[in-house]
This record gives structure tokens, C-alpha cells and sequence, in this order.
């Protein structure tokens, strides 16, 4: 079985900047790390989650971004890597979640997920979700016109 992407799309709380959440299944991925985090003990001070601010960031378009394929500055030293999520105050460098981007044939996969603030964290039991790419795609192409 098969995972399917989609977007809540809200305005950041405190600027009005539009902020673009990853949902697997239909659950925000926001919530879904922050619950494995808990189950797994990982309580150590840290951030809270929250989706990905464009305008914040240059991730260029978001069919490549999401493919693994931008030229992102941020990920300059690690290809085929993306943030997935931000931190709640909207800054992706301030806590983030990464993942490795797979692209086999007509699938998408999001795996090896890591927080790097806290490099020692075990997410190998997170994901890995598999996405078919025709409808990812499909997904980021409306998510791109949606947002301008």
C-alpha cells in the first residue's frame, strides 16, 4: 500500500506568511513525528514542529524541492535531502526535520529522517513512507499554482 501526499496550507501566526504542512495519509506530519518523538522518550528541550514557510526560505520550485532535486542553499552539502518540516516560529534552520529523497522508477520515497539539533536521535522506526510519483507529482504541481 501506498502513501498519499498532501498539503494544509494556513498563515503563519505571526507575520501572515503562508506556511505548507506535509500530510501522509491525511495525517499532518507535524503531529505524527511529535507523537513518535513522545512515544519514543525523546523529551530532551527541544522545538516544536510546524510546517514550511517558501517565503522564508529559498527552496526554488517545490516539484524539484520535494523530488530531492533543488539546488536549495541549505542543502548544498547533502543532495537528495530536504527539510520536511520547520520550526513552529517559522525559521527552518531553528528546528527542522530532514529526510533522504528516493526516486525509483515511478515511486517517491521519504526515509532516514533525522532532527539535526539532536543527532544521536533513532528515527529508523519513522516512515518510511512511499508515495507512486505520478499523483506526488500531481499534488505539487497544484500545490505550486495554489500558491502562485
Amino acid at each position: 500500500m501506498r502513501n498519499l501526499l498532501s498539503f494544509d496550507i494556513k498563515r503563519h501566526d505571526d507575520d501572515g506568511a503562508i506556511v505548507i504542512t506535509p500530510c501522509v495519509d491525511g495525517h499532518r506530519l507535524s503531529d505524527a513525528v511529535t507523537g513518535f518523538e513522545r512515544d519514543c522518550g525523546m523529551t530532551d528541550p527541544a522545538g516544536g514542529y510546524d510546517g514550511l514557510v517558501p517565503a522564508f526560505f529559498q527552496c526554488g520550485a517545490l516539484e524539484p524541492y520535494f523530488l530531492g532535486q533543488s539546488v536549495a542553499p541549505y542543502f548544498a552539502g547533502k543532495p537528495g535531502h530536504i527539510s520536511v518540516l520547520a520550526c513552529e516560529c517559522g525559521e527552518l534552520g531553528c528546528w527542522p526535520l530532514n529526510c533522504a529523497v528516493r526516486l525509483t522508477g515511478d515511486l517517491v520515497t521519504w526515509h532516514r529522517f533525522e532532527q539535526p539539533h539532536r543527532p544521536k536521535r533513532d528515527y529508523s522506526s519513522f516512515g518510511p513512507f512511499v508515495f507512486n510519483l505520478e499523483p506526488y507529482r500531481q499534488t505539487l504541481q497544484a500545490l505550486q499554482a495554489q500558491l502562485g
